[in-house]
């Protein structure tokens, strides 16, 4: 009897079923382990918390809920998502004041293909909170229009559309790699057009313009978006410290990995806290 369970004891380790099987690990800036509970000590004394994901993450978005279940309980908040634009926001409002049901918002506005399992059920936590929903980004169209050609045709637009994009001109710093990155991923002349990261750099400013302008004094802003967007403290953070720079802030990310239980050095600095989850993870679409 003693063999046999020597034996099932060695199987299991074998088949890797002896180990604590994690959803995620999560570090610091500088890849040092840390406890949710003390990021979240942290989180709660800011002005605008940024939580970086990969959109089709099912487990990222469970983690954006938590986050935002958690800090209204300590703070005053709003709640900004890259998801939703401008010019939606008295629709959203007509939403969570209950002058549209669940169908004519969804008709109304431009959702998302995967809205229903990721990010309704943030949507619904803040209303049912009664949490301000911000619509941050710049409309599709107007970012279109800037990469297809130039900012200029944008000072052209009629007060009435300029109000749904970040005050124009805008400061654009092409030496920031995330946009050094954009041009690096082609070989042709695109890669000389500087359109295409200034279309890039249009959403982050104007995400940035939103979050500032719909920050309240003593309230804390959590906002969502791509991980590209705010990874290496650049794109809207590097707005937002532009269009107010005594906003204190802390960033979040999400890595993919095959093993989340060992930190990767080029991962130093992503962001203040670094969400490692499992490569396999389900996937939304």
């Amino acid at each position: 009897m003693k063999a046999l369970l020597t034996i099932y004891f060695l199987l299991l380790t074998f088949f890797g079923f002896s180990q604590e099987k994690k959803a995620f690990e999560l570090y610091d800036a500088i890849g040092k382990k840390v406890s949710y509970y003390k990021m979240m000590k942290q989180l709660e004394k800011q002005d605008v918390v940024f939580f970086g994901e990969f959109h089709n993450n099912t487990l990222v978005h469970w983690l954006q809920l938590q986050v935002l279940k958690d800090l209204s309980n300590k703070r005053l908040m709003r709640f900004g998502l890259e998801m939703f634009e401008r010019d939606q926001q008295e629709i959203i409002n007509r939403y969570l004041n209950d002058e549209i049901n669940e169908k004519a918002f969804d008709t109304l506005t431009r959702f998302w293909s995967n809205y229903s399992t990721d990010y309704h059920p943030m949507v619904n936590f803040a209303k049912e909170q009664n949490i301000p929903v911000i619509a941050t980004n710049v409309p599709r169209k107007y970012a279109n229009m800037l990469f297809k050609q130039g900012e200029e045709i944008l000072y052209n637009l009629p007060s009435e559309e300029k109000q749904w994009i970040a005050p124009l001109p805008f400061p654009f710093d092409a030496e920031l790699s995330s946009y050094i990155k954009m041009l690096d991923m082609f070989e042709n002349e695109t890669r000389k057009n500087l359109n295409f990261p200034k279309a890039q750099a249009i959403k982050d400013a104007t995400m940035a313009y939103s979050i500032v302008e719909n920050w309240k004094p003593n309230s804390l802003f959590f906002h969502i978006n791509g991980s590209f967007h705010t990874n290496h403290y650049e794109g809207i953070i590097w707005y937002v410290n532009h269009y107010n720079p005594n906003l204190k802030i802390k960033s979040i990310t999400v890595v993919e990995v095959d093993d989340i239980s060992t930190f990767n050095t080029e991962d130093k600095l992503l962001a203040d806290y670094i969400f490692y989850i499992p490569s396999d993870m389900i996937k939304s679409y």
